[in-house]
């Protein structure tokens, strides 16, 4: 992603079936190439009337909708949230393993949930608990500990000041090909795919004042 307004939508890191089993080719396809290139399309159109927004950088529109003008607020959170959030999605799933790889994460994880399976199992629920459409999200607040999330719809983690490691997409658009209604298998499918180094390298820039 390029750094400000007109901003493009980058490919993916690695190919559209590199994900099978878990997330299958075509939810892939739709979800990056149709999804996330109309948030980028729509937020594009919304910025290319006021200049004074266009050398903001994604984070810098997000991080304080107050100071937007009335009449695009809910627009950029809307359409600037879904890219945003559909990066930090994308870009922290691989087809390779890296749960090894995690290694300031890790300690951190054990410090704030009490195990690993403490932290999935947490994390699964909150998946769950969103209602209708939104996000899990694990987070580092301003004390320096992880929390897990919720956000709805197109709504971002960093508007309340928080920083983030993963997220989870679990409006159905994210699944419905492959799972139908059951996001509980989807995000067991999900924690195959993510990305703990991705993870780990937010981690270390969350706790380092990024």
């Amino acid at each position: 992603m390029n750094e400000h307004y007109p901003f493009v939508n980058p490919p993916l890191p690695y190919a559209y079936d590199a994900l099978e089993p878990y997330i299958d080719t075509q939810t892939m396809y739709i979800h990056h190439d149709r999804q996330l290139q109309r948030y980028v399309a729509n937020l594009n159109a919304i910025l290319s009337g006021y200049p004074e927004l266009q050398n903001l950088s994604l984070e810098e529109l997000l991080r304080d909708p107050a100071s937007l003008p009335d009449a695009v607020r809910q627009g950029i959170i809307n359409y600037g949230g879904g890219v945003y959030n559909h990066l930090i999605y994308f870009y922290g799933m691989t087809p390779s393993e890296t749960r090894t790889e995690a290694q300031a994460l890790y300690p951190a994880i054990i410090r704030d949930f009490g195990s690993v399976e403490r932290f999935f199992d947490e994390f699964k629920a909150y998946a769950l608990a969103v209602f209708g459409s939104g996000y899990a999200w694990l987070v580092v607040e301003p004390d320096g500990r992880l929390r897990i999330v919720m956000t709805a719809n197109q709504d971002t983690p960093i508007t309340n000041g928080l920083c983030v490691v993963a997220g989870i997409d679990v409006w159905e658009h994210a699944y419905f090909l492959k799972r139908f209604t059951d996001r509980a298998a989807y995000i067991e499918d999900w924690f195959h795919v993510v990305s703990w180094q991705v993870a780990n390298d937010r981690y270390i820039n969350c706790i380092n004042g990024g």
